[in-house]
């Protein structure tokens, strides 16, 4: 590598060629080509350094920077800088040079190299620096190109576009490898190193001025720059001869100072070159400014001076001097508009004090800035002109209450308007509307519009979410701030939502379509009220709670009377019993809850209250109860003691037990009356067996608090004495009468009692005794035990006095035991060796299949068991070997099918020539040449096509390659965009299409040779289907009565050479079963059936039947031997056709995908469009399509469909025909459920039948149907193309390519409507449609060749192949970088699990790799570069690729780490989750492998077998050709014997006997004479009375057939024809009895034949 050096006059490495020493001639030689390089090399780094600043990135290194300019993409972004109005971003090919880096160059590059051309063209550069393309693009002289670049700074500088270059001749140093390297650069080249040195002279002379007054006007100026006098400098300057521009006066010193300093420093690097060059070589200009270089110095001062001007008026805030700084010369600033000064002003103040907040101190805006601000300002004032506009036209649509424009006006851009949708163009219209007639001026300004716009999308799309019931996309418009809605609360969101659904619902019900703003405002704040009420009532609890905690009533009175509790039913006076209740109930639910803060809840605390007050009324009812009785006892009064007892305690009393109640309850007040005179009037109850309550007898009144200084009286019953003595009262009597009654029953109870009693004591005693067991055992086992230890402790003692002993004798038994059980357990093994080894590889064999299980099955599979299946990633021998066999396969099978297609199309010609000779014999001629054609067609073609290669479009020409890449890339968007060629196809004709169908689209698509074109072909199908049904289709029936394109396009693909393998794998062998049955005989006609027993009766007796021969159907079916005949037809027809729906019924997963997949778009299309159609309509329609259309052909005809084998002129027998004629037919009323009537009557035994095998087949057709989609079938993503090993091909005519041009020219308007469209853009590259002579290339056909147009009619069917490119693939260039990261990423991760394991993909990176894992890892490189190059070229890896899998495993750590963070950063992976997104990429690249080689050897399986059915094809087509050709022969031999006039030779020429030649004589017929006999039937412009004067002269040609026809008027000649005798068969084929000559004649096309018969055949 190179480094600048401190010395600044220090030599370079290779100095002069005088030197010191005494050098030979060879080692100065050697010298001099050193300094020669390490000056080249110089040039690079200055130009690298100019570059770089000048584009503000890095390029290559000095020593690769040739290789990376050639692309040409770093040219095209330099062209771009100094040219941007002739150079943009998406001029630039490649401006990523992602393309470049995956596949290295691309022929497109070099439309970089000339855009840059282009551009330094425009700016007035001398061509006489210029490269060629080559140059750069082959690297044939890549110092021109660098030389270029020089010459180009140096004028950019002197035009004040660009900073000077560098001259760092002498200052930089390189290695002497590095130099000696170039140097072999520089020998391979083989030129002359241009002169750097003097291109300041060179520039000066190619600019057509004076040169001689020129140097002397730059030498006076350096004199006086030398000088350092100002007022001399700027004199010199102004001398007109010097031809320097924008010289002020003003700025003479600057000037002096700047030009003083840039001689000093071109003389001091001239010093640094002199010891390098001879003193020939040398240049005035090396130590003298040049006039560019003077004028480049002045420029930037120029420059400085003005951006200081206009900075300073940015600061000072002066638009006028801003205005008059921008548009100084000097600046030469673009676009510059007064009318936008203040935009200007704005805009750049702005910009300016951005720039100063991020450096933190004042900053000067430089050149580029200010261009950029202005540009960005012009762009702002020109969209706020058209804002104003588009507001107007918004508010006169508002005016004019039409939503329809309305919503027009407000979603054009131009409005800049936020988003508005356009299905609620009434709200918009309503809303807007009210809002402008609020308006003062009834004009909404472009602020008023916004807000409203924002506001009602908001609200719009809030009603959407609210009709959709979405309640996290409520949540997100509650959210957004665009709404304006106030007072939302974040927490509350939830209850707006539900309270919003219950509105909306509400009002849909009363006819309301929305809620407006104001409705929804009004809800939120309801629901923020009743929330804030509810918050109120919680506190308000919490100070109740408070207060009871308290122990304060009144306190707690206080808090349950707020009005925010909203308690009910609150009485003051119970305040206290309040109190005590809701004290009582709160520690209660503490206890419970075992949770001390535990507090009461608003309903707990109603509770309280509501059963505090009824505990007031019960205990004051009870309270009145007690005195009342009290008092009665005390008077002695019995009377009212029943009926207070029962009112006032509400106790079921007996009255027989009255008088008992009353003495009871006297005894009771008598035992605690006292004899106290100050007893107080209060008694007190307890409530609820805790809480006391008083109450006063004389005053009736009742409280909770106990009055103060009073206690209750003592002498009266309370209220729970009385209860219980009344209650002991009552069960008294009622235990005496129960008694009384059952008074047996009570004897037997006692009895029973005792009874019990003795049982038990019994079972007691017995259960203790039984409980003693244990006791006595435990007692037995101490005894026991204590003899045990007795004895034990004897023998430890004797034990303990033996201890040596005792160990060695353990160790020994140890030892043999140990011994023992180790060769027992060895020879174990050694008896089951197999059995362990089976085992062992069970286990590791059961281990890997739950690994893989893991791998395919696991979401996150964990990196261990990733690790272990990593290598299935790797690359075989096989996978190539496969892989080009694949594509080999795929070639071969294309050209076969279009080779075959072409056969059959001769060969059907030549049935109808053959047809025509047995006509007229004359035409033999022809035949034999068609016959030849076939012969020579194979031949000719492959001469067509290398001829086409090297002249033709495929030439090595630029124009051509260029028609040839925009061709590649027209028909690459035609195959991957199916829309174009849907809507081409419905524009032509019906026949017409139907030829396009069958020839161009099948070749663009390679007849889906594989899966990636069988993938593009099935959704061209499915979008021309879907086209047809919405376009075509009005009733379902449509289907089949009709013959729809697209149907019949698919099922001729099906049934052609892709799809005829399947039909015939499907249906061949129940076929030729039922062929093969010579004894079925299946005849449904019952009048055939009659004739043939008739005919049978005739052989039999040998007299003629008396029965009639000519019947009718019914008159047949009344003979019982025609029934029961056809009854036993029916009999085997249904044992045929079971066979064949058995065939087909069990082929379901043989019939072709394609057809399958169109069945199911054709079903789920028709639904769509028709979805009151039932599920046995569509099925119907199913069955139409995959059996009568695809199926039934089949059937009916084996032998057209290649479903069985025929010799050439074979034919099936007509028995055989009809069997399969009738099988068919009743396949087809089965499939449609279509029963027998009508004229088919007599088969209605059959309709049974019918009905349950159409019961069948609609099951066959549902599941014929249920098909997954392209995409998941064929594994093709957006990406496929870009991963491919190799570029699509296809294999497509001249001739087919010219009509598709032209077709699509044709239809252009309709198939891409948008002017911007890409198919527009690349017709317009293309232009007009060529001719066949542009294809072929010059001098392919002779001008002068009569012939010429037959024989480029011919040519015209060469073929050749298009790699198919898009053109537009680079433009998602970030996503594209992504994906090419996380492949490389991924590549790397995998060549370093491999080598270096670990738990975890960060445990790996961070852990450093030992030296036995950088040696496996060495060894995995080395096998990987040896298995590369056996790669072949075009499926090897990219060159990125390639270097980074030989980096050192520690450099691919570091690389996936900075990988890693890259991806994190765009949200791929993730480090939270140890980056496992990117390991379950790996899983599923290893997964997706494994089924890719699945596919491909199924394909390989597929592709053989189409080729054999393709070769058996082929030989069959050939077997007739020579079957014909057999009989052309015959047809020779009898028209040599037969004819004498004329002989025809194989080679098409005539001969006369005696070899001389006849001339015919030419007939002359009048038009009259013609017209009596029926040949010309009129003649346009000329009454029949004028046919005498029309004169017909026949001739005929040089070749047999042709005739020249003249037509004179008066003897006047008027027009000639020529006339083909051929062409005139060819009609009579096709039918047309009229053809037009002279564009006026009408002509009858039998009689002419007839005449030209007669007249020259004597026929």
């Amino acid at each position: 590598m190179h480094h600048e050096e401190l010395a600044p006059l220090q030599r370079p490495r290779y100095g002069s060629i005088v030197d010191d020493e005494r050098l030979s001639a060879e080692e100065m030689d050697e010298r001099r080509r050193q300094n020669i390089a390490y000056e080249y090399l110089c040039h690079l780094e200055e130009a690298k350094r100019w570059m770089e600043v000048c584009l503000e990135e890095e390029l290559p290194p000095t020593t690769e920077l040739e290789e990376g300019l050639r692309n040409g993409v770093y040219l095209a972004k330099l062209a771009k800088f100094f040219a941007p109005n002739v150079v943009s971003d998406k001029k630039i090919y490649d401006v990523q040079q992602e393309r470049y880096k995956r596949s290295g160059l691309h022929f497109r590059h070099t439309d970089n190299t000339v855009q840059w051309l282009r551009a330094m063209e425009s700016i007035g550069l001398p061509k006489i620096f210029y490269p060629e393309t080559t140059d750069v693009y082959d690297r044939k002289n890549i110092p021109r190109m660098i030389y270029c670049i020089h010459a180009l700074s140096l004028y950019l500088f002197k035009l004040g576009l660009a900073p000077q270059i560098q001259d760092l001749l002498g200052k930089v140093d390189f290695t002497e490898e590095e130099i000696s390297n170039m140097r072999k650069e520089l020998e391979k080249y083989g030129i002359q190193m241009p002169s750097f040195s003097k291109i300041g002279g060179i520039l000066a002379s190619e600019l057509s001025v004076d040169e001689a007054a020129l140097h002397a006007a730059v030498i006076a100026i350096n004199e006086a720059v030398e000088k350092g006098i100002a007022e001399q400098t700027i004199a010199t300057l102004k001398n007109p001869n010097a031809m320097l521009l924008n010289v002020d006066e003003e700025l003479a010193q600057d000037y002096q100072n700047e030009l003083f300093e840039a001689k000093r420093r071109k003389e001091s690097n001239a010093r640094l070159k002199n010891g390098t060059i001879s003193e020939e070589e040398r240049d005035v200009y090396e130590e003298l400014l040049t006039q560019a270089e003077i004028q480049g110095n002045i420029n930037k001062i120029n420059m400085h001076i003005a951006l200081v001007r206009v900075n300073e008026a940015i600061d000072w805030q002066d638009e006028v001097a801003l205005m008059a700084g921008l548009n100084r010369p000097a600046l030469s600033l673009l676009e510059v508009m007064p009318q936008n000064s203040s935009w200007y002003l704005l805009q750049l103040c702005d910009s300016k004090d951005q720039k100063t907040q991020i450096a933190g101190v004042p900053n000067m805006l430089d050149k580029s800035e200010i261009q950029k601000e202005v540009s960005v300002a012009n762009a702002d004032a020109e969209a706020h002109k058209l804002k104003l506009t588009a507001v107007d036209n918004i508010n006169t649509a508002i005016r004019n209450c039409d939503p329809s424009k309305t919503l027009v006006a407000l979603m054009k851009p131009e409005a800049q308007l936020p988003v508005v949708h356009s299905f609620a163009a009434a709200v918009y219209q309503t809303e807007l509307f009210n809002l402008q007639q609020q308006n003062a001026v009834n004009y909404l300004a472009h602020d008023e519009l916004s807000i409203a716009v924002r506001m009602l999308s908001a609200v719009v799309l809030l009603n959407q979410a609210l009709e959709n019931k979405d309640i996290l996309t409520i949540k997100n418009h509650l959210r957004n701030p665009c709404i304006g809605f106030s007072n939302v609360e974040e927490e509350n969101l939830q209850r707006y939502a539900d309270t919003l659904l219950s509105i909306k619902s509400e009002a849909s019900s009363q006819g309301q379509d929305y809620l407006s703003w104001n409705d929804i405002q009004n809800c939120i704040d309801m629901v923020n009220m009743q929330i804030q009420e509810e918050n109120e009532r919680i506190i308000a609890i919490g100070h109740i709670n408070e207060a009871i905690d308290q122990g304060n009533p009144e306190r707690t009175l206080e808090t349950l009377l707020l009005p925010t509790a909203k308690l009910q039913d609150v009485t003051p006076v119970n305040a206290r019993h309040y109190q005590d209740v809701l004290h009582h109930t709160k520690a209660q639910k503490c206890k419970e809850s075992q949770d001390e803060s535990a507090l009461l809840w608003l309903d707990e605390i109603q509770k309280g209250i509501s059963d505090a007050n009824n505990n007031i009324k019960e205990v004051a009812v009870l309270a009145v109860g007690t005195s009342m009785i009290n008092k009665s006892l005390e008077k002695g009064d019995s009377q009212p003691i029943l009926m207070i007892l029962q009112s006032k305690f509400g106790l079921r009393v007996i009255p027989e037990c009255a008088e008992a109640y009353f003495r009871n309850l006297s005894e009771a007040k008598n035992l605690k009356t006292r004899e106290d005179s100050n007893e107080s009037p209060w008694i007190k109850l307890v409530m609820k067996n805790m809480y006391d309550y008083y109450y006063n007898v004389e005053t009736e009144e009742g409280t909770c608090t106990a009055p103060e200084g009073v206690a209750p009286k003592t002498s009266w019953l309370t209220g729970e004495e009385i209860q219980s003595i009344v209650g002991q009262v009552t069960a008294d009597y009622n235990r005496e009468q129960l008694w009384l009654a059952n008074e047996n029953l009570i004897v037997q109870l006692q009895a029973r009692a005792r009874g019990f009693l003795v049982r038990k004591n019994y079972q007691e005693r017995k259960a203790y005794l039984q409980n003693q067991e244990p006791s006595a055992i435990k007692i037995q086992a101490f005894w026991k035990g204590f003899k045990q230890r007795k004895s034990y402790v004897a023998r430890l003692k004797v034990l303990q006095g033996n201890v040596a002993a005792v160990v060695k004798i353990q160790s020994w038994v140890k030892m043999w035991l140990a011994k023992r059980a180790y060769r027992k357990r060895l020879q174990y093994f050694k008896d089951h060796n197999d059995e362990i080894v089976k085992i062992q590889a069970f286990l590791r064999a059961n281990k890997a299949r739950e690994d893989y299980r893991t791998l395919i099955g696991a979401e996150n599979p964990p990196l261990t068991v990733l690790r272990k299946f990593a290598y299935l990633l790797d690359q075989s021998d096989l996978d190539f070997q496969e892989e080009l066999e694949v594509t080999r396969l795929r070639e071969e099978v294309v050209t076969k099918i279009r080779s075959n297609q072409q056969l059959e199309k001769d060969l059907n010609l030549m049935d109808i020539k053959i047809g025509l000779l047995v006509k007229n014999r004359i035409t033999l001629q022809d035949v034999v040449l068609h016959s030849k054609k076939l012969n020579k067609k194979s031949k000719s073609q492959l001469e067509e096509m290398v001829m086409v290669d090297k002249q033709g479009i495929k030439g090595l020409s630029k124009e051509r390659r260029k028609k040839l890449e925009a061709y590649q890339h027209l028909f690459y968007l035609l195959q991957t965009n199916p829309t174009y060629l849907a809507k081409l196809i419905f524009q032509m004709p019906q026949n017409k299409s139907t030829k396009f169908m069958d020839t161009v689209i099948f070749t663009l698509y390679n007849y889906a040779s594989n899966q990636r074109e069988e993938y593009l072909l099935l959704k061209l199908f499915k979008t021309a289907l879907e086209e047809e049904i919405n376009s075509k289709v009005d009733q379902i029936q449509d289907i089949v009565t009709g013959n729809p394109t697209v149907i019949k396009m698919v099922v001729s693909f099906n049934r052609g050479a892709r799809g005829q393998n399947t039909l015939r794998q499907l249906l061949a062998p129940v076929v030729k079963e039922i062929m093969e049955d010579k004894s079925l005989i299946i005849n449904t006609s019952p009048v055939d059936v009659y004739k043939s027993w008739v005919n049978q009766l005739e052989m039999q007796t040998g007299e003629a039947s008396k029965l009639p021969y000519d019947v009718t159907t019914e008159q047949a079916l009344t003979h019982t031997e025609v029934v029961n005949k056809l009854e036993s037809s029916i009999q085997s027809l249904r044992a045929v056709t079971d066979k064949v729906l058995a065939s087909i019924f069990s082929s379901l997963n043989m019939m072709p995908y394609g057809m399958r997949y169109i069945a199911k778009v054709l079903k789920s299309s028709l639904h769509e469009k028709f979805p009151d159609a039932t599920e046995d309509e569509l099925l119907k329609i199913v069955g139409n399509l995959l059996y009568y259309r695809y199926m039934n052909p089949a059937i009916v005809a084996p032998d057209g469909f290649d479903i069985i084998d025929m010799t050439a002129g074979g034919q099936i027998h007509p028995d055989q025909r009809r069997n399969l004629g009738c099988v068919a037919k009743v396949l087809q009323h089965a499939a449609s459920n279509k029963l027998f009537e009508g004229e088919s009557a007599h088969l209605s035994s059959m309709n049974t039948y019918l009905s349950q095998t159409y019961q069948k087949f609609r099951n066959f057709f549902q599941a014929a149907c249920d098909v997954p989609e392209p995409e998941e079938k064929f594994n093709i993503d957006e990406y496929s193309d870009m991963v491919t090993l190799s570029k699509p091909v296809i294999y497509i005519s001249i001739e087919e390519i010219i009509n598709t041009h032209s077709l699509l020219l044709e239809h252009r308007d309709a198939i891409a409507t948008e002017p911007n469209d890409l198919l527009n853009e690349l017709l317009e590259g293309l232009g007009p449609v060529p001719d066949i002579e542009s294809f072929l290339g010059e001098g392919a056909v002779d001008p002068n060749d009569p012939n010429r147009e037959s024989t480029l009619n011919q040519l015209a069917k060469t073929e050749i192949s298009l790699s198919l490119t898009s053109k537009y693939e680079l433009r998602e260039g970030e996503d594209q970088d992504l994906k090419s990261l996380m492949i490389k990423t991924k590549r790397l991760i995998v060549d370093v699990i491999r080598t270096q394991p670990g738990d975890t993909l960060l445990e790996i990176l961070e852990t450093s790799a030992t030296a036995q894992q950088e040696s496996e890892h060495l060894k995995l490189v080395e096998k990987r570069a040896i298995l590369d190059s056996k790669t072949p070229e075009k499926m090897k890896h990219s060159q990125s690729i390639f270097e980074d899998g030989q980096l050192p495993i520690e450099q691919k750590k570091r690389k996936i780490q900075r990988n890693l963070r890259t991806l994190e950063q765009a949200g791929l992976v993730s480090s939270a989750t140890k980056y496992q997104e990117i390991i379950n990429e790996i899983a599923k690249d290893i997964r997706n492998q494994r089924r890719y080689r699945h596919h491909r050897k199924a394909e390989l399986v597929k592709l053989q077998q189409t080729l054999n059915a393709l070769n058996s094809k082929t030989a069959f087509y050939e077997e007739q050709i020579n079957y014909y050709n057999t009989y052309i022969k015959t047809c020779l031999d009898n028209l040599t014997r037969k004819n004498s006039r004329r002989s025809i030779k194989l080679d098409g020429k005539e001969e006369v006997k005696g070899s001389k030649k006849l001339k015919q004589a030419s007939l002359k017929y009048t038009a009259a004479r013609l017209h009596e006999k029926g040949v010309i039937l009129e003649i346009e412009d000329l009454q029949a009375n004028q046919f005498k004067n029309v004169m017909f002269d026949i001739t005929p040609g040089e070749e047999v057939g042709d005739f020249e026809i003249k037509a004179k008027f008066l003897g006047v000649e008027m027009e000639k024809v020529q006339l083909h005798f051929q062409d005139l068969l060819q009609m009579q084929y096709e039918g047309v009895a009229v053809m037009k000559m002279f564009d006026k004649a009408k002509v009858n096309v039998n009689l002419l034949i007839f005449l030209l018969n007669k007249k020259f055949y004597g026929k």
